[in-house]
């Protein structure tokens, strides 16, 4: 099962989550912080399943997600989460239109 895990401020357009999420192929699920689920289901016309990422290792750093979130990454992060126990990134973080995405592949679905 592959998960797109995304990270965004609030008020990130539609468009530029849709191009985030489309820039990483087919995913199974989409992942997120969970406070905000809700927005990026709503701008993406799609379920998002909201995850805890406090805390989460992840192989990059961003100072602001860690500020906001205890995690040095909120895509990678969630994807993580959402991919299950024994999870692996197969796409760390990247930035498109000021939204990050990872992608993380896993066994649960």
């Amino acid at each position: 099962m592959r998960v797109g895990g995304i990270g965004f401020q609030r008020g990130a357009s539609a468009a530029s989550l849709r191009a985030a999420l489309a820039s990483v192929g087919p995913v199974d699920r989409v992942a997120t912080a969970a406070p905000k689920a809700a927005e990026l289901a709503a701008a993406i016309g799609r379920e998002v399943e909201g995850v805890d990422v406090t805390g989460v290792a992840t192989p990059t750093r961003s100072q602001a997600s860690f500020a906001a979130h205890a995690t040095g990454s909120v895509a990678e992060a969630a994807a993580l989460v959402a991919a299950g126990q024994g999870a692996r990134l197969i796409q760390a973080r990247k930035i498109i239109g000021g939204v990050t995405i990872a992608v993380a592949e896993g066994d649960e679905g």
